[in-house]
């Protein structure tokens, strides 16, 4: 009997305690946590990131570790740490080649079916979307349109309008040239942006010839449309088109050309306006207009639409529920028309109302819906290296190889890029 009562009194004192342990779990399931977020210390250190993060941690009382690396750093120091196995929960980068040392496939959580979805953009949506229409990151950056830019100012005064096609351009290009102005300021010291603008075409409208090229079963060489610009770049070089000193114009020398009026177009986006421009030149802003890039490879040129941070969870975070919900915050309309207000960037999301647009941009609103493509040949052409594809143009430039053996090298550059990242087929 007595062991009877001690039994029952176990079984009750257990029952008791049931309750308490489920109470337990709730309140570790509210407790704040703390997500590990990685990217660039630049990228990091913008004003928007620093809003949304401030505005995170007040509203939900968890915490974000960040993790963040130099710029020049960033890849090595981050993949090392994937390789490792040691993960962020929130991972920053852009939706391009490097990409490719992060495993996507494995590491992230794809986020085609998030509420938040149907409020981005277009432009956006596509950016961050991989080859197999899966969603790879929340697209929170500034989204510039990329394009010529040109002083209208000095168009004006010598009676020139912009280009609407490839031969309107090149009959621009030589009217400029004929008096006296540097018709495009081509900086070869170092940058390395500029051939994508005509490569991407060539892929966003054929997107056969880019599975095709990404399988290796064909190259650069075998698309007329890459000849072609290769083509009519060393054709601009020759007739003087890019100045006389264009091998020595850098990053830090573009602002200097196109505010003193030296040079009349330039193949950038217009954020940099907001950001590098010089404000004591001869010229401002307000002096600037935008028209497509012309690199012979689509007969009315060409918009690039912008190459945005995304950010991405990781699927096997032992906090994942927790940053979707970090994700889900920064997709909040109230949160990002916060972190956004005066910042001078297109619209990520359709709920955006306290950005600043450029008037070049508006102004150009009707050229960009026809001709504005995504980012494609830096983000989905297998291999691709901006730094290989200018090297290859600068050793043209320099009249060391031919327009044929340029292209040939772009390729060999490429597949060396592709066989480096293990990719199959290379």
């Amino acid at each position: 009997m007595k062991n009877k009562k001690l039994f029952l009194t176990a079984v009750l004192i257990l029952a008791l305690a049931m309750p308490a342990c489920g109470v337990g779990r709730t309140e570790n399931a509210n407790t704040p946590v703390t997500l590990t977020l990685m990217g660039k210390k630049s990228d990091l250190a913008k004003s928007y990131m620093q809003s949304i993060f401030d505005q995170y941690e007040t509203a939900t009382g968890n915490k974000l570790d960040i993790i963040s690396y130099e710029d020049s750093e960033f890849e090595t120091e981050a993949a090392a740490k994937f390789n490792a196995g040691d993960v962020p929960d929130i991972f920053m980068h852009f939706n391009n080649e490097d990409l490719n040392r992060f495993d996507t496939e494995n590491n992230f959580y794809y986020l085609n079916n998030e509420k938040w979805v149907s409020d981005l953009t277009d432009g956006a949506r596509d950016y961050c979307t991989n080859a197999d229409g899966e969603l790879l990151g929340l697209p929170f950056w500034e989204n510039s349109v990329s394009g010529c830019y040109y002083n209208k100012t000095i168009l004006d005064s010598l009676g020139l309008k912009p280009a609407e096609n490839q031969t309107e351009f090149d009959m621009l290009c030589q009217a400029l040239a004929d008096a006296g102005y540097t018709p495009i300021c081509w900086a070869a010291d170092g940058c390395s942006w500029m051939p994508q603008f005509g490569l991407d075409p060539v892929f966003a409208d054929a997107p056969e010839m880019l599975e095709k090229i990404n399988k290796n079963e064909i190259g650069y060489s075998d698309i007329p449309e890459v000849t072609n610009m290769v083509r009519w770049l060393s054709d601009a070089a020759g007739k003087g088109w890019f100045g006389d000193d264009y091998f020595h114009i850098g990053w830090s020398d573009i602002s200097d050309e196109m505010s003193s009026g030296r040079a009349v177009m330039t193949f950038i986006w217009d954020t940099w306006f907001y950001t590098d421009f010089a404000k004591d030149g001869k010229y401002s802003v307000d002096d600037f207009a935008l028209m497509p890039v012309f690199l012979n490879t689509a007969e009315n040129g060409t918009y690039e639409g912008g190459n945005l941070n995304m950010m991405m969870a990781n699927k096997n975070s032992g906090h994942l529920d927790k940053a979707l919900e970090f994700l889900s915050f920064c997709a909040d309309s109230k949160n990002y028309n916060i972190a956004f207000d005066g910042i001078s960037t297109v619209n990520c999301f359709k709920g955006q109302t306290t950005n600043i647009q450029s008037e070049m941009v508006t102004d150009a609103a009707d050229s960009i819906a026809k001709n504005e493509r995504v980012s494609t040949a830096a983000s989905r052409v297998t291999g691709y290296s901006a730094e290989d594809m200018v090297s290859a143009l600068n050793s043209l430039f320099h009249k060391e190889i031919s327009v044929n053996e340029c292209v040939r090298l772009m390729d060999e550059y490429r597949v060396t890029q592709a066989k480096k990242q293990g990719m199959e087929g290379f």
